[in-house]
């Protein structure tokens, strides 16, 4: 898979592990990384018993962002393949290394350590979690490069801060400490040992009913910035009839009765 530059590891819990195995790079991003991570998620996306998926970096960092300088020698088919788009797709071959973590049903947790820049950076936003370490370093890096981030930052970060903010960020390239990232909502929080807090939460995700957690999933991300109503709360109700009275809704409630660990089915 992509030279080996991402691994996927699943558990009999049905907690994903997706690696990203550049570390002598910082899992920086070129061409085979690129390609790597979209069929990780692709992969993760259609298994059914998959309840929770961990995205982290091996080694040093997280990911320290495009691998400019490879793709300026002309790796792959050069920085003009990211902006290439597929007829049938909303998002181009970069941004679709953020956007298709939306499209995974289960929750995607990102570990953050060392460092998270520019791409990386957007990449741990397309998760729905991000624990980081407390000295990771995170920064909206592109302006160092004379470029606008454009890997599906407007669909993730207008979610987590204010637009000013974003500005701030955005036209500094500032980098900030994990600790200063949780403090504005950059990241949801910190860990010491990011990767082991974020498995741990993964486990405890993948204890709950997954057809309520994928409903909750695409409950918030369809109606979260939403300004209409009326359709968010249809949305509600319609999520929830699809819920109750289905075997593993049946099954949460005995759990939650009796005390006792639930046998959840696969979504179908």
């Amino acid at each position: 898979m992509g030279e080996d530059r991402v691994l996927v590891r699943t558990a009999a819990e049905g907690v994903a592990t997706v690696t990203m195995v550049r570390a002598d790079k910082h899992n920086a991003l070129d061409q085979a990384m690129f390609d790597a991570l979209i069929r990780a998620a692709e992969q993760v996306a259609a298994d059914p018993s998959i309840r929770a998926v961990v995205l982290h970096g091996d080694g040093k960092s997280f990911c320290s962002g495009l691998d400019v300088a490879s793709f300026m020698s002309g790796g792959g088919n050069g920085t003009g393949g990211l902006l290439a788009r597929d007829a049938d797709r909303v998002a181009n071959f970069a941004q679709r290394v953020t956007y298709d973590w939306s499209l995974v049903p289960a929750p995607v947790i990102a570990a953050i350590h060392g460092n998270c820049f520019g791409g990386g950076l957007q990449i741990a936003l397309g998760a729905d979690i991000r624990i980081a370490a407390p000295d990771a370093k995170l920064s909206i890096m592109e302006i160092k490069w004379g470029l606008v981030p454009d890997m599906g930052i407007t669909q993730t970060l207008p979610r987590l801060l204010p637009i000013d903010v974003a500005k701030e960020l955005t036209f500094t390239g500032r980098i900030l400490a994990g600790s200063d990232a949780a403090a504005i909502g950059l990241v949801t929080r910190t860990a010491d040992d990011p990767l082991a807090a974020a498995l741990a939460l993964a486990d405890e995700i993948a204890q709950k009913s997954p057809d309520a957690v994928r409903a909750a999933k695409r409950l918030y991300d369809e109606t979260w910035v939403s300004n209409d109503v009326a359709a968010a709360l249809g949305r509600e109700s319609e999520l929830q009839s699809d819920l109750i009275g289905k075997p593993n809704q049946i099954a949460a409630v005995m759990a939650g009765m009796s005390g006792e660990r639930p046998v959840f089915a696969d979504p179908a």
